[in-house]
């Protein structure tokens, strides 16, 4: 299995530090999570049904004409590669590395490239992976540069893949809305923005024709009733996600701020994150491991990920934490 941040307990044993004494910053997901409401027994007690009105409401917050919910958008990312004949495939790097291991798992051939070259070379590709906003590096891209990037893909059968697990600060940059377009597959993740990973749950959105193909292969009841319901009312909630939208992207521009003044500039980044290129990447993470401070650490290319603080206490450890970290590296 790959990397991923979250091995909060992982962590915890090798440093000697309680799971409650740590600032985990080594996802992006945000931490201010939407209020779950207590869930009635029969979420509990029943088979989650298709026409409980989950669907309708995901189409309306994610503005696309059809979806399919998914048991979070990794399971659609292991399950979409086994739906095609051997593919040569271009992924954006770097990336969330699930996206090409699960590609590789499937038999087709994959190229990683950087966003420019792999647009650049759309021709070489019949499948072609982007992550928008990327993760970890913030890529982003113009709608209309995708639209013409998918017809080209499409007009020789061939898919554009597009993960947008991060899109829900900026959602007027989504091609939700267009995903009823052979071969454009959007991916969506309700766990970053509402602060629901547990829950498990995403969503597919692309032409019904696919959506089927996809529904068959993963088969039913791929989303437990409890979630469907919390993710029900947390669509519905309009004024908390626009409250929300704007709060994470202050977030993350104060984020942006604070590694700036400390002499870490970001390389890139998101509302929900901020990435930093460096070859003492290794000493960094290790240096705010020995203070409780879990951050996200990539061998290729050496850099660290931070996710946002959840309050102003968690800001000012963090703040603390890299003056003392990098004081070190100064000369006495």
């Amino acid at each position: 299995m790959l990397e991923h941040g979250g091995r909060l307990l992982r962590a915890a044993q090798r440093y000697g530090i309680a799971p409650e004494r740590w600032l985990d910053l080594s996802t992006g997901i945000n931490p201010i999570a939407w209020p779950v409401p207590e869930i009635p027994a029969r979420a509990w007690h029943r088979l989650p049904e298709d026409d409980d009105g989950l669907v309708e409401a995901a189409c309306d917050y994610y503005g696309a004409p059809a979806l399919l919910p998914v048991a979070g958008s990794q399971a659609a990312i292991q399950a979409l590669p086994e739906l095609r004949e051997a593919s040569q495939v271009g992924v954006l790097a770097p990336g969330y590395a699930e996206h090409a291991h699960a590609w590789r798992r499937c038999g087709h051939r994959v190229e990683l490239r950087a966003a420019d070259e792999l647009i650049a070379g759309v021709d070489d590709f019949d499948v072609v992976v982007l992550i928008h906003p990327n993760n970890p590096g913030g890529d982003r891209f113009g709608r209309e540069a995708l639209l013409g990037l998918h017809q080209r893909l499409a007009a020789r059968g061939g898919w554009l893949l597009i993960d947008e697990a991060f899109m829900d600060a900026t959602p007027e940059h989504s091609l939700c809305a267009h995903s009823e377009r052979e071969g454009l597959i959007v991916l969506r993740s309700a766990g970053k923005f509402f602060g629901l990973a547990g829950a498990r749950a995403g969503f597919v959105c692309a032409a019904p024709a696919l959506l089927e193909r996809l529904r068959d292969r993963l088969g039913p009841w791929a989303v437990a009733g409890p979630a469907r319901y919390v993710l029900r009312q947390a669509f519905a909630d309009r004024d908390w996600q626009a409250a929300m939208r704007v709060q994470l992207r202050n977030q993350g521009e104060r984020l942006a701020a604070l590694l700036r003044n400390h002499g870490l500039a970001p390389s890139g980044g998101s509302a929900f994150f901020q990435w930093h290129r460096s070859d003492e990447a290794a000493h960094l993470h290790e240096a705010l491991a020995r203070r409780g401070i879990l951050t996200r650490l990539f061998e290729t290319p050496a850099s660290l990920r931070f996710g946002l603080p959840g309050d102003a206490a968690q800001w000012a450890r963090l703040d603390a934490a890299l003056a003392e970290t990098l004081s070190e590296r100064s000369p006495s």
